[in-house]
């Protein structure tokens, strides 16, 4: 074990190592340095002084289940529960290969279970409406085109914002496959269509500041790298000029891009290589999407559905 090594430095050395090594998502490593702050912090209370590397191998399973407590007390549920403990197990990994700290008790530690809540993708009709519309929305064509051509990819590629953010100069003129590094660092063929090629290539060709193979495909207003904050306001911006509801958001055009193909006859096995999930169960619930979506047509339009509703 690294002797004298203080938990707040193995901290700092595990979210270098994930945001480089492991290139995961700078939403991702603010949620795990949150959460472990939050933890030290607990642990730092619980104990009454600033916890030891010695202190991190010796918790026992009375220390795991006051913290969880702890966290409920202020309001954290189920969801947040298990973020925070895939944090720290994934911390307890990063220290016992670096440095020979582990704990016992933290493999008997179980999550607590969170209700499973469907994804809520927009239809196909909310679909084209916003690609529609998002370019539109400025005096600057050249942002309207590169707003559309966005959207484009989430809904017509399946892509997550950060992966379309993440596009190069050097990935355009896009192919007709794209390879795509996403969560984890799993990497995934994309094949795009002629349509989103399109829509990017009218981008590119309106965009006024130039194209370098190391600089970001998508620009901000000032010629920076554009950032998810602005996607999320283009989209904000038409849920209320299209009458859209609040679930109408940008990840949501890529939650209707595995429902729209499931309902097409799409084999879950390829949406599943599609969208880079790593298990076939994350992919499964765009199925039972598409079974609450026909059971609800049912409902609306059986004519025993309907008699049985007005009595």
């Amino acid at each position: 074990m690294t002797q004298g090594a203080a938990p707040t430095a193995l901290v700092a050395g595990f979210l270098t190592h994930i945001e480089g090594g492991r290139r995961y998502s700078a939403h991702t490593v603010k949620a795990y340095e949150r959460d472990l702050g939050q933890w030290l912090a607990f642990l730092t209370a619980h104990k009454g002084r600033a916890v030891t590397s010695k202190d991190l191998s010796e918790l026992s399973g009375t220390d795991w289940r006051a913290w969880l407590a702890d966290r409920r007390r202020d309001g954290a549920g189920p969801r947040t529960l298990q973020r925070a403990l895939s944090a720290v197990r994934s911390f307890y990994a990063f220290v016992r290969a670096r440095h020979g700290i582990d704990n016992a008790a933290l493999a008997l530690v179980e999550a607590p279970r969170a209700p499973r809540r469907l994804p809520r993708p927009v239809s196909e009709a909310a679909a084209k409406a916003m690609l529609d519309d998002a370019g539109t929305a400025h005096s600057e064509a050249w942002h309207g085109a590169r707003d559309t051509a966005v959207l484009a990819l989430l809904y017509g590629a399946g892509l997550r914002v950060s992966e379309a953010l993440s596009l190069m100069g050097r990935d355009y003129p896009l192919a007709d496959a794209l390879r795509i590094t996403g969560k984890g660092g799993r990497t995934r063929l994309v094949p795009v269509l002629r349509p989103v090629r399109e829509v990017v290539d009218a981008y590119v060709t309106v965009c006024p500041f130039p194209l370098a193979a190391d600089q970001p495909l998508f620009k901000g207003a000032r010629g920076g790298a554009l950032n998810a904050r602005a996607v999320q306001r283009c989209v904000e911006r038409m849920r209320g000029a299209l009458g859209l509801p609040s679930t109408a958001t940008p990840h949501a055009l890529r939650h209707a891009f595995a429902t729209h193909l499931l309902a097409g006859g799409g084999d879950l096995r390829a949406i599943q290589e599609l969208l880079g999930h790593a298990s076939l169960s994350t992919t499964q619930i765009y199925a039972e999407v598409d079974t609450a979506r026909l059971l609800s047509v049912h409902a609306a339009t059986h004519p025993r559905a309907r008699r049985a509703a007005g009595g």
